[in-house]
């Protein structure tokens, strides 16, 4: 589990109460008999991130596709830019830039003219683009593999490319769908540095990602989908001190189950809020660690970990533990 709760967070502050720069209102879908979104509402104001996290099925992609035009909601209320989705979705999708979450990338062109031709469906020249190509790659950090195609790239590479790619127009607002599963730590670093960026001149972000440390880093306001309903929203900081105990004590190595079972005899129930148990993992959530760390200290030599509450442990908390197959 990470530790982020700790680090000093690195997503821009919330922007100032203004108007959304985009809104969804109510919104429905039904897959035949499964609903898939139910009564969805959310707002993302200009310079903001709003995270999207939820299990696999919870209704994160089909939310994001309603919001591109790509899928109709059965009811509901889609507006940007002072737009109606559907009826003005060419005018909308002009301000908005993509990255989906599987490569889309053109593998007979090279970097530079994926970008030129992508410029094209956005009405501009072929000179423009040339010129708009070269910052575009220095952004991504690219300019070295101008000519590269993007089977001779890596992972990253090919998420920043098509990063580099979804701000050919300029978009006001950026949607973007797991943008660095797959990566390494590294290359996951450097995505996330470029989002900041985008973030501090004042772009919007929509990010769903199941990465919580991603989601901390980045994201201003987060809203939490299960079962296609939001089941809460707010900035990371708050979401922890609603739902969460502060401090969390992991033990695990031999004889820690037997914890768990044993933990209202022993003393320890009393000690914590809350005990889970994860595969060979408990987990005591507790608002004053040190006397649980010394009962534990004295029923044996265990493997511990002291750390503050983090949003892993709101997303179990919020969403379960038992793994949900793609829905």
């Amino acid at each position: 589990m990470s530790n982020t709760a700790a680090q000093a967070p690195l997503a821009a502050s919330t922007p100032l109460s203004q108007a959304p720069l985009f809104e969804a209102s109510l919104l429905n879908k039904h897959f035949g008999t499964h609903h898939a979104v139910k009564d969805l509402s959310f707002q993302i104001a200009p310079g903001e991130c709003l995270g999207v996290i939820g299990p696999n099925g919870a209704g994160k992609t089909t939310t994001l596709r309603m919001c591109l035009g790509l899928t109709t909601p059965d009811s509901g209320r889609i507006t940007a830019f002072g737009l109606e989705m559907p009826e003005q979705a060419l005018a909308i999708k002009s301000q908005l830039g993509v990255v989906s979450q599987f490569d889309t990338l053109d593998p007979d062109f090279s970097c530079v003219e994926n970008l030129v031709v992508y410029g094209r469906y956005f009405g501009l020249s072929r000179r423009a683009m040339l010129a708009r190509a070269d910052e575009l790659l220095e952004f991504a950090a690219l300019t070295a593999k101008a000519n590269a195609k993007p089977g001779e790239l890596s992972g990253g590479m090919k998420r920043r490319l098509s990063l580099a790619r979804a701000l050919v127009n300029q978009p006001r607002l950026l949607m973007l769908d797991e943008p660095t599963t797959g990566l390494d730590p590294q290359a996951r670093h450097l995505m996330w540095e470029r989002l900041q960026r985008l973030l501090q001149q004042g772009k919007s972000i929509l990010l769903t990602t199941h990465f919580m440390d991603e989601a901390e880093r980045l994201c201003n306001r987060l809203l939490v989908i299960d079962q296609g309903q939001k089941i809460a929203e707010g900035t990371p900081r708050d979401l922890i001190a609603e739902h969460l105990e502060p401090e969390v004590i992991e033990v695990y190595g031999q004889g820690a189950l037997a914890l768990a079972e044993n933990a209202a005899p022993s003393g320890l129930a009393a000690l914590a809020k809350r005990i889970e148990v994860s595969g060979e993992t408990v987990f005591f959530y507790t608002r004053a660690a040190q006397p649980l760390l010394a009962a534990l200290a004295n029923l044996g030599s265990f493997r511990t970990l002291h750390r503050p509450a983090n949003l892993e442990d709101l997303f179990l908390k919020l969403t379960g533990r038992q793994i949900r197959e793609d829905a």
